[in-house]
């Protein structure tokens, strides 16, 4: 059993194409888990197993690997997840994130910092992740290492500790420097890069050196007083000594260790190895876990070391063809046997744990045992879901879960074939159980199943994957936009219910406010002013669940309200004709009859664009954007390409990249993200309502 700090869980976060896989590819390839290095142009890469990775040439799904990697004569098991870099698929990188002690923020040293560079940063920065950087891409024509350095440090005000610098660049790509060792290092591409020397610096770069690693000394002098007394003292400063400096600074998010190279062409992968044991937490730096005991209902914290009780996060949950339902977690206290039961703290549901699975991409190894700092596969878990919790029977214990974002784009679907009907729900509700930022509803006017997602390539990946994997054809209908329902002024309203069918009747009256919230917080903000017990207190309840339910469906187009305030002022209920669902059917009806005098808005999702394209074709881009009822932010210069930065709704984004693709000759690219959601013009609320 390999112990607790010879563990590295991390992750590998950055843009689309940034070569996130490929770099995973070599990594397991330099520490002997593959024995033959794959590439995503010829769709053989370990962790992009998925048909639909291998022939989108993207990552889909994030991807959990263990490799083991020899430093200074010891072992270290390092888990990596290679999460996907497009937006649509952001909630596989907040739940990576959610579970890992460290991250590789990789960048192209051609593109540098991207729209999906800077949401990735700031997912770690939530989760208080150290990072530490590698500038891939190298051998790219227009690869500048030392300005994304620069972009870096001006995007996301962070300290760069340039640990290397580069030889050459594009075709002239050579090797890297060791600014710390003060030695250049070059590999043997006849052997995929395993073989690689160690020399020293050409005479021509020996100034560049020098001044990068008087740079480099004096960034960690800065917060470092023992390397600070030596750089002013003017002795010589010992390597190990930057080495635990840069661990500490690192450690305490101060600053970012900088490396590259070019994983394609089998450059500068290993010391990015090195790195990471070096410099990025073990399991046992992350001292405490917070969560609730649900005994107490009082905020908890558990020592995160195998002899506490256990914790155990589920980020993930994975239908495989071959085993079943996987249970992906991560093991922040205790341990777990094959054969014990566990708790659920969500369900409060027993559950027997009947394997335990040691993850390679597609490929599973048998334990009989994980333990704290462990990221492994369960099976045997019913009815679980990502964000559980699972513990010890009699110690139930919640960490917090996983923020899910909220659809923005819905479409219909439905089986080709009626003999498929029992099928697709079954293949649908798997869908649903792998991932959370999928929802499905049922129109019951159209009698359709709505698949709301994320974005267009979201949903049409998760409708391939119907097909490909279950055998399901589906008619799809076109995509629709998850527009809001806003109230935008206060209405004092009074609602009565009163029924009377010969026994006994329904009686409910209640005398409310309704208004917009004021706060930055989504849903229902319920206060209680009712005095003397005008109504019961389960009959409140009861008041604010029908609220609650009410504001899912709008009074304009039955969209849901995205926020609003209640405030109970008094009511009346009658002794023996009053009951709970009496209060809450009034305050449904009170709802639609109220929201209407409250001057609701109509919202729609704006979602921020980010085009990159060669100058030449930037009038066409622009005047698109203009057609698109988009508003331009700001045009950036990226060598001989333009970024443009705009604000376009999504209704307008449709079939955007295929357009983009024509405007532009194929030489356009663009990210989207939902920005906000902002008031639809009454133009087109009549088109709407039409």
């Amino acid at each position: 059993m390999k112990r607790l700090k010879n563990i590295r869980n991390i992750g590998i976060i950055a843009h689309v194409d940034a070569g996130k896989t490929t770099t995973t590819e070599r990594i397991l390839y330099y520490t002997g888990t593959i024995h033959k290095p794959g590439n995503i142009d010829d769709g053989n890469t370990v962790t992009d197993s998925d048909v639909q990775e291998a022939s989108r040439g993207i990552t889909i799904s994030s991807s959990a690997i263990s490799a083991d990697w020899k430093y200074n004569e010891k072992m270290y098991q390092i888990n990596i997840i290679d999460t996907p870099g497009h937006i649509d698929f952001a909630i596989e990188v907040e739940r990576s994130l959610r579970v890992l002690d460290g991250a590789v923020a990789l960048f192209c040293a051609s593109s540098g910092v991207e729209s999906q560079s800077e949401t990735v940063w700031s997912q770690s920065e939530r989760y208080g992740i150290p990072k530490i950087g590698f500038i891939n891409k190298m051998d790219r024509v227009g690869a500048d290492y030392f300005k994304v350095l620069s972009q870096i440090e001006e995007e996301f005000g962070a300290t760069t500790l340039p640990i290397q610098i580069p030889i050459g660049d594009a075709d002239d790509f050579k090797g890297i420097i060791d600014t710390l060792k003060m030695k250049a290092m070059f590999w043997n591409a006849d052997d995929y890069g395993k073989s690689q020397e160690e020399t020293e610096i050409p005479e021509d770069l020996v100034e560049l050196a020098e001044k990068w690693r008087s740079i480099l000394i004096e960034r960690i002098a800065n917060f470092d007083d023992t390397i600070m007394e030596q750089y002013l003292d003017n002795t010589t400063i010992v390597v190990n000594d930057l080495h635990r400096a840069i661990r500490r600074i690192t450690l305490e998010r101060k600053a970012v260790p900088m490396l590259c190279g070019s994983a394609y062409k089998y450059i500068g992968v290993q010391p990015l190895l090195d790195a990471v044991v070096n410099y990025l937490p073990k399991p046992q730096d992350i001292e405490i876990v917070d969560g609730v005991d649900l005994l107490t209902d009082e905020l908890a914290t558990l020592n995160c070391n195998v002899d506490e009780q256990l914790s155990a996060f589920v980020f993930k949950v994975i239908v495989d063809k071959y085993v079943g339902k996987l249970a992906m977690v991560r093991l922040y206290s205790g341990n777990i046997e094959t054969g014990t039961q566990i708790l659920n703290s969500r369900t409060d549901a027993k559950n027997r744990v009947s394997r335990i699975l040691s993850i390679q991409a597609d490929k599973f190894t048998e334990l009989t045992k994980a333990n704290a700092g462990d990221i492994v596969a369960l099976i045997g878990l019913k009815d679980v879901k990502t964000g559980d919790t699972l513990c010890e029977l009699g110690k139930p214990f919640a960490l917090e879960s996983i923020e899910v974002s909220e659809a923005v784009i819905s479409l219909a679907i439905e089986p080709v074939s009626k003999n498929d009907e029992k099928n697709f729900g079954d293949a649908l509700a798997k869908l649903l159980d792998e991932d959370p930022s999928l929802r499905a509803s049922y129109d019951n006017q159209t009698g359709q199943t709505l698949l709301h997602g994320m974005g267009e390539l979201h949903l049409e990946v998760r409708i391939e994957k119907l097909r490909s994997d279950y055998k399901i054809e589906v008619n799809k209908g076109n995509p629709k936009v998850s527009y809001r329902e806003q109230l935008t002024s206060s209405v004092t309203h009074t609602e009565l219910l009163k029924k009377q069918t010969g026994g006994s009747g329904s009686f409910a009256e209640i005398t409310f406010t309704i208004e917009p919230r004021t706060d930055t917080e989504k849903g229902l903000l319920f206060v209680n002013e009712s005095k003397g017990g005008v109504i019961s207190k389960d009959c409140v309840n009861s008041v604010e669940k029908g609220f609650r339910e009410a504001m899912k469906s709008g009074v304009l187009l039955d969209y849901p309200v995205e926020a609003m305030k209640v405030t109970l002022l008094d009511g009346k209920m009658h002794e023996t004709d009053s009951s709970s669902q009496d209060f809450e059917t009034v305050a449904r009806q009170a709802f639609r009859n109220a929201a209407k005098l409250a001057n609701p808005i109509l919202l729609e999702p704006i979602m921020d664009a980010e085009i990159s394209c060669p100058e030449n074709y930037l009038g066409n881009v622009t005047s698109d954007i203009n057609k698109r009822r988009g508003m331009i932010v700001s045009i950036k210069e990226n060598g001989n390409r333009r970024k443009v930065n705009a604000e376009i709704p999504l209704l307008k984004t449709f079939g955007y990249i295929s357009s983009l693709r024509t405007l532009t000759s194929g030489k356009g690219s663009v990210t989207l993200k939902l920005k906000d959601y902002k008031r639809v013009p009454n133009n087109i609320l009549q088109q709407l309502v039409c």
